[in-house]
């Protein structure tokens, strides 16, 4: 399902820009920004562009965050660039405001199936992770001042009108990603099981989040247990109930929604 989403959301991607931002010389955010630009005013594809500036961020983020979500992200951006590269650019509407508008949210509606399916578009994504985790690096001031950029340079090379439809073409996509991807919402977890220190390890490998194990007794069997919390992001969640399951099916899980977290969210370097 994961992989029948991230075409989905991949192709969705492609539609946006090749038939709705592109033939009106409306740019999108960050790298597929730049990527447009370098189709728009040199030989090269916007699809191989893409591929090519996104190239060197997988291999690092490859080394720095989870296989599996470098694995998505890495499919879902060759998706864009072959579909960048084979659908031809051909405008369906022709109000530029219209197609602004549409093609954002078309943008934001493929980011976001791609997100919930645990990989990226590739990207200022994979940046602003690594940096997240590295320090508390604050992700929206660094995509701001990417897409600050992608406006400036359209302004620029284009018009200040292209400018300012790019402008809108990204505050819709950011819109329309916010109400699929609920990234920011945070959920502690409290996992009772006889399999903690089991449980602790492949957590520990496989999730980049810190436990805090406590000793417990059934109640009614009077049998010891291991309770084991942990604060995750809901975009998390379908993975660590897979973990759970693969150490103990019959594990007790708590999920609540968080309203704030304070301190460290990320797992500490030294563990």
């Amino acid at each position: 399902m994961r992989v029948l989403g991230i075409i989905l959301g991949s192709l969705i991607v492609v539609i946006a820009f090749n038939l709705f931002l592109i033939p009106h010389e409306v740019l999108s955010s960050g790298l597929s920004g730049i990527s447009m630009i370098v189709g728009m005013i040199t030989p090269i594809d916007t699809g191989v562009a893409n591929f090519l500036l996104n190239f060197p961020l997988l291999v690092i983020g490859y080394k720095k965050l989870g296989k599996k979500f470098i694995l998505y992200s890495i499919f879902s951006v060759m998706i864009i660039s072959i579909g960048l590269y084979v659908v031809p650019v051909h405008a369906i509407a022709g109000d530029k405001i219209l197609s602004s508008i549409f093609g954002g949210a078309l943008t934001g509606l493929g980011v976001g199936f791609v997100f919930r399916c645990s990989g990226s578009t590739g990207g200022l994504d994979i940046i602003g992770m690594i940096l997240s985790r590295k320090r508390d690096f604050p992700i929206g001031t660094l995509l701001s001042a990417m897409n600050a950029v992608v406006i400036v340079i359209s302004g620029f090379l284009f018009d200040w009108d292209s400018a300012l439809y790019t402008l809108i073409s990204i505050f819709v996509t950011g819109k329309v990603v916010d109400g699929i991807y609920t990234d920011h919402v945070k959920l502690t977890l409290m996992i009772i099981t006889d399999k903690g220190e089991e449980m602790r390890k492949h957590l520990l490998t496989n999730l980049y989040r810190g436990l805090t194990i406590m000793d417990g007794v059934g109640g009614y069997s009077n049998d010891k247990r291991q309770v084991l919390i942990s604060v995750i992001s809901r975009y998390e969640l379908n993975d660590v109930k897979n973990l759970i399951s693969e150490i103990d099916q019959n594990a007790f899980v708590n999920i609540t929604e968080t309203i704030e977290v304070m301190g460290l969210f990320h797992r500490p370097s030294h563990q």
